[in-house]
């Protein structure tokens, strides 16, 4: 990998950071170049290869499918994740399993560098608290920038040295795997996007009656082989029509 890719690979990583300003504050940042299925297509733009970017993006999507942040709480960070995760694997020209093996260390590190970024700000907050107190405004209104520089550094900065100096170290890791190590990370690799898919149903799913459109669409897609556009299509017609009824129940 070179320096300049590491470089670009930092850049957007630290723009799509959850506290980062930049693309519309969270809008296009956080919520939508930080989704790894975007986020893989830009690192496979970069890397050269869109279509494995795009593959391990969906892969990594998926293991985080039901990741919600609410009031600030961060469970699981996907930038790292994916700003690390992908470009590694793909500069050691390992498959989607190294992807995601990588993918859940790098985010509890990504989760251990937001509340860093918090706990190191908060003394800027109370800084900026000051300052407007005894009315200098001027200065109050610097302090977000200060504050930003925190995130450069806990964002940016791993995701530059990291990219650039562990490539070639994850290179050589992925030659010297024997096969049945390979083989394990590819089951774990089947079995993580199932966890995703389970913490978004846990917040959808209200009642275990509910279950049965799963089962049903299960066995739409495996069974009767049909489409997933005709499925989500009356997907939305059952929806409606429960929607109705429950509104003349009301």
């Amino acid at each position: 990998m070179s320096i300049f890719q590491a470089l670009l690979l930092a850049l957007f990583g630290w723009m799509s950071s959850i506290y980062s300003p930049v693309l519309c504050g969270g809008l296009g940042g956080w919520y939508t170049l930080g989704r790894p299925l975007v986020s893989g297509m830009v690192i496979g733009i970069i890397m050269g290869d869109v279509q494995t970017g795009i593959i391990m993006g969906a892969a990594i999507q998926m293991l985080y499918i039901g990741l919600v942040t609410p009031g600030g709480a961060m469970p699981a960070d996907v930038n790292f994740a994916s700003w690390i995760g992908i470009p590694l694997a793909m500069a050691a020209g390992a498959g989607t399993e190294f992807a995601l093996a990588l993918a859940v260390p790098l985010s509890t590190l990504g989760v251990f560098a937001v509340y860093g970024l918090c706990a190191i700000n908060l003394f800027f907050v109370h800084k900026q608290d000051a300052y407007i107190e005894s009315g200098e405004l001027d200065k109050a209104a610097r302090i977000p920038i200060v504050g930003q520089i925190t995130n450069i550094v806990l964002r940016f900065i791993p995701i530059l040295v990291i990219n650039y100096f562990g490539a070639d170290l994850v290179t050589k890791l992925v030659e010297i795997m024997p096969v049945w190590l390979t083989d394990i990370l590819q089951i774990f690799a089947n079995m993580l996007p199932l966890v995703g898919f389970m913490l978004l149903m846990r917040t959808l799913v209200k009642k275990d009656l509910d279950l049965i459109y799963f089962v049903l669409g299960f066995i739409l897609v495996s069974v009767a082989n049909i489409g997933m556009i005709p499925i989500v299509i009356a997907a939305l017609v059952i929806a409606y029509l429960k929607y109705q009824t429950s509104e003349k129940e009301a």
